[in-house]
Parts: structure tokens; sequence; C-alpha cells
């Protein structure tokens, strides 16, 4: 990837690695729905003056409303309601390690779809590290999960791998802004009535409403404008492979602000996961040129010069131009 890929990718690792904790704490206090909506609404009111700064917008909308219908559903307004309300169960850990199925989802969907990009051997050797990564984290995990919670994070899973797919065959023509400011809000209307009727009765604690804010602001407005542009950047496949680098992150912030311990197995699935990540995002080698050789008829034997080729018959269509036809 280029310089601005990696910074991409980087960025989204980071953010959407914390999201799971604050899904946690939200839904401690809220419903999955009031959660997905103030979520949704937060990040399409920050987003939506920049995105009629920028002309074109109803024209895009009516343009490509099928395809941006399709990723809202698959990637917004499914997911993030299954993923929250597998949390009212599962840990945030646990949930996002699920989530780093992803990549090995896309990669299958791809082929289905015919929109394959070549992998080649270090490419699936980084997808195999990857996945062996967050094995070794996700097991020992899995013990406390229901069937319902589990079955929740893997439809997340589905639309998490099939949306990007969808945003690079068939809305690479739409500004990042034009794309996710309709979705948003879209999927922010659809949970209004729910988030309404499930409200709580009083004011959330600071944390829940600090929660709030950062999925609004951070994991939603920013991290959406910087995935989208990495998917540009990078393709589908590679993009999703940042959520093999989110439970790293999760780990490591586990350490650093809650203490949690850093064992043995938990370093080697840290070290699979980032390896994982750099063989799986590489480019493909480009194959080399081979030499074009000339025949005895093209090159001079006095010195090699090259000589024009004067005085052959016309080419006529058919015609071998071996001046026969």
């Amino acid at each position: 990837m280029t310089a601005r890929g990696w910074f991409l990718f980087s960025l989204m690792g980071v953010v959407w690695g914390v999201p799971y904790l604050l899904i946690k704490v939200a839904v401690d206090e809220m419903s999955p729905s009031a959660v997905v909506f103030a979520r949704c609404a937060l990040g399409a009111l920050l987003l939506l003056p920049f995105a009629l700064r920028q002309r074109g917008l109803t024209r895009n909308v009516r343009a490509h409303w099928k395809p941006m219908l399709a990723f809202a559903v698959i990637e917004i307004v499914g997911p993030w309601y299954t993923l929250t309300d597998a949390e009212r169960h599962l840990s945030s850990s646990t949930a996002g390690l699920l989530i780093a199925g992803v990549p090995i989802v896309g990669v299958l969907l791809s082929r289905f779809f015919g929109a394959a990009e070549p992998l080649g051997a270090r490419r699936v050797t980084g997808l195999a590290l990857g996945l062996g990564g967050v094995g070794v984290l996700t097991v020992p995990h899995l013990a406390g999960g229901d069937a319902l919670s589990l079955a929740e994070v893997l439809v997340t899973v589905v639309g998490y791998a099939t949306a990007p797919l969808i945003a690079d065959r068939h809305l690479k023509d739409v500004p990042t802004l034009h794309l996710i400011t309709p979705c948003l809000a879209l999927a922010a209307l659809v949970y209004a009535p729910a988030a309404a009727a499930t409200r709580p009765a009083a004011l959330p604690p600071a944390e829940t409403l600090a929660a709030l804010a950062a999925l609004g602001v951070v994991c939603t407005a920013i991290a959406f404008v910087a995935f989208l542009e990495l998917i540009k950047e990078a393709g589908p496949v590679r993009a999703s492979v940042i959520t093999y680098v989110n439970p790293a992150i999760a780990v490591a912030a586990g350490a650093l602000f809650l203490d949690e311990p850093l064992t043995g197995p938990v370093l080697a699935a840290f070290a699979l996961v980032l390896t994982g990540s750099v063989l799986a995002t590489a480019t493909a080698p480009k194959p080399r040129s081979r030499p074009v050789s000339w025949s005895t008829r093209q090159t001079s034997r006095a010195g090699g010069r090259v000589e024009s080729l004067t005085g052959l018959p016309e080419e006529r269509p058919g015609s071998t131009g071996q001046g026969g036809g």
C-alpha cells in the first residue's frame, strides 16, 4: 500500500478497536436501538454541513440510491443493531475478537461476486497468520457466550464483509461524504421510533453520555470517512484486514488503561495479528516485462542498428503481413 493507505489503515485499526468497549458501556444503561440511533444521528449531524458544501449531494443520491440503500442496510442498519444487542450478553473483547473474521469472509465473498483481488502465497499466509492470532485470542473467551449472541455477531461479520464490496463496485464515484451522510441519516430514522419507545426515564450517567459521544464523533463520523477512503486506496479486501488489528488494539488498551495482564499467549497472538495484517495487505508484485527479441529481418547486421522496413507490401484486413495475404 501507499503511505496514505498505511496511515488510513493505522488510524482505522485504532479507531475501530475501541467501539466494542464504548458499546458495552452504553448498552448497560440504554437499549440497543437507542444506542444505534444516538450513534447514527450524531454522526449524520456532524457530517451533514460538510456534505452540503460539496455540490451534487441530491444528484448523487438520486443516481445511486439503490447501492446506497444496500450499503446502509448491510453495513449499518443491520450489523450495528445485532452487534450492540449481542454485547448485552457477550464481553466487549469477545465481540471485538469475533469481528476479526471479517477479512476471511470478505475473501470468500469477493470470489463469489466475481470481484476477487489476486491473493498469492504471501497474502494467503498473512490471512492465515491473522486468523491464527485471532483464534489464540478468541477461544478462551467463547465459553461465556450464548448461541443467539454469537449468531448476531456472525450476522455483523457478514455485513461488514459484504458492504465494502458494494462500495468498491458500485459507489466508487460517489464522494465519501455524499455516501455516508445519507446512510447514517437513514439508519437514524429507522431506529428513531424504537429509540423513543425505549428511552431511559432519567438522564444516563456521564460515562454513558461520553461513550455515546465518542461512538458518534470518533467511531462513526471520523471513522467512516477514513474507512471509505481506505477502500478507495487499498481495495475492499485489504481494507477489511483492519479487523485483524482491532483485537490487538483492544488487548493493548486493556493493559494500558485497565491493568489487564499481558500473558504469553496474548503477546504471541498480538505478534501473529500484526504480522498477518502486514502480509495480507501486501501488494502483489508486478510481472517483469520480457525483452522483445528482434528478428534478423528487423535488425541490421552492421552495428546492431534497427533499420526501417521500407518497400514492403501494404497490409490489408485479413493479411498476415507476409506479402501474400
